[in-house]
């Protein structure tokens, strides 16, 4: 098992910020090779499930995943997530996190234990140096760009 920390502070309100890390089919536009689905229908809350599917053709794995803790934010109060990774291969938790920032920006707090069942310790570092790069990328791309509204 692995445990890293990304930080990022950006120029969005809290709400936005929180917006754009939960939504979570999103999260396949910014981690490669990977596919969201929803098991629950929204809107997210403790109990929601999904699953990130990873991987080409025949080569993937399912990293499922519960929402177990649901405390959006409000204008000036901090706001926390908490995923339980409930997969049969991928193990571990992720907590996000977003409280007011200086100067009316968002800091983000991403947090997360990593592991891979059957993976021995010994590539715990190459593991952790990749989640760090995949997350840190994926949460960068998530508070970059705005969620798209639906037309209905």
């Amino acid at each position: 098992m692995v445990t890293f920390t990304l930080e990022r502070t950006v120029p969005l309100p809290l709400p936005e910020a929180w917006r754009r890390l939960t939504e979570w089919p999103r999260h396949a536009d910014a981690v490669p090779l990977t596919r969201v689905r929803m098991l629950t229908p929204p809107p997210s809350r403790a109990g929601t499930v999904f699953v990130a599917r990873s991987g080409i053709g025949p080569l993937f794995f399912d990293d499922r995943m519960e929402v177990t803790v649901w405390q959006p934010p409000g204008d000036d109060t901090p706001g926390r997530c908490r995923l339980e990774k409930r997969g049969r291969l991928v193990l571990g938790w992720a907590e996000l996190e977003v409280r007011p920032g200086p100067g009316g920006r968002t800091r983000v707090i991403w947090r997360e234990e990593l592991g891979v069942r059957l993976l021995p310790a010994l590539f715990d570092r190459p593991l952790e140096a990749a989640a760090r790069a995949v997350f840190g990328r994926a949460v960068n791309r998530l508070l970059r760009q705005p969620v798209k509204t639906r037309r209905d």
